[in-house]
């Protein structure tokens, strides 16, 4: 089951990708996370209604107001070594601040005060679909309502700037997530090809099965300190290939378009433009 966010005459609504048509979930509900907490994951079960053309949406962030979004950091083994970093032995996690979010067809704004440092991270990101504490890696299949992608984009020295990295990963517009949530039974998170592409050249190309901490893994490390509340998004990591590694390197600019595919959920895409000109006091 793949289920979108968009926006309708009405407001922000909840839909079922079924080919080419969106089908309304029966829901007073227009984000993820009351929904999931509602069915306790459960997303076959909700009833749908009135049918749309997907090609006639307008795309919102597949979860609008995460609880939380957690990040893994040099999770791809080929990336920690383009960084000339040793892999981890335990997971890097950061967050980013939920007013990054946008979807898919959104802008990406490059900041006046950082024109030249801003990067794509393309990635794999987990939904959760059921409020859960302590997941034994056994078992973490179960709490997952399903995948989507993000792109972490990253200000590379306000991220350099503090080892927690807060400040370099939540820009506004700086988490792209879309198009879609693809539910967990639907595809094997270890197994899929995640490709990134900058003007239609692909940057990235690898494969989920370099993922360092696989995403069971993941979630059974960070249900060990604190509870994790449905509609909470986890990006696992970016492989090699990001603009920050290529010699010289190769930042985001006004104009570029960034494309990245995973391989059974689809491609997320985003268009970069300066950094409006306002100042909200």
């Amino acid at each position: 089951m793949r289920i979108a966010r968009y926006q309708s005459s009405t407001g922000p609504r909840l839909a079922a990708v079924a080919g080419d048509e969106l089908v309304d979930l029966e829901t007073s509900h227009t984000d993820l996370p009351n929904l999931l907490t509602e069915y306790n994951g459960r997303l076959a079960e909700i009833p749908t209604s009135r049918r749309s053309a997907l090609s006639d949406a307008k795309f919102l962030p597949v979860v609008g107001s995460p609880p939380a979004i957690l990040a893994v950091g040099l999770n791809y083994r080929a990336h920690a070594e383009e960084g000339g970093r040793e892999v981890p032995t335990t997971p890097v996690v950061f967050t980013k601040h939920h007013n990054c979010v946008v979807g898919h067809g959104d802008s990406i704004h490059i900041p006046n005060i950082a024109p030249d440092r801003v990067d794509y991270e393309g990635e794999l990101a987990i939904v959760i679909g059921r409020r859960c504490r302590h997941v034994p890696v056994s078992r973490a299949n179960e709490v997952i309502a399903g995948f989507t992608i993000m792109n972490d984009v990253s200000v590379r020295d306000w991220q350099k700037a503090s080892p927690t990295m807060l400040m370099g990963k939540s820009w506004d517009t700086h988490g792209p997530m879309g198009p879609w949530l693809v539910s967990s039974d639907e595809l094997d998170p270890h197994a899929l090809r995640l490709t990134t592409r900058v003007n239609g050249e692909i940057r990235q190309d690898s494969n989920t099965n370099d993922l360092i901490f696989n995403c069971y893994e993941i979630i059974s490390h960070l249900s060990t300190a604190f509870t994790l509340e449905p509609g909470t998004v986890i990006a696992t990591g970016t492989p090699a290939g990001v603009g920050l590694y290529y010699d010289p390197p190769r930042m985001l600019a006004p104009g570029d378009e960034v494309s990245i595919t995973i391989e059974g959920i689809g491609t997320l895409t985003n268009t970069c433009v300066q950094e409006p000109d306002t100042q909200l006091i």
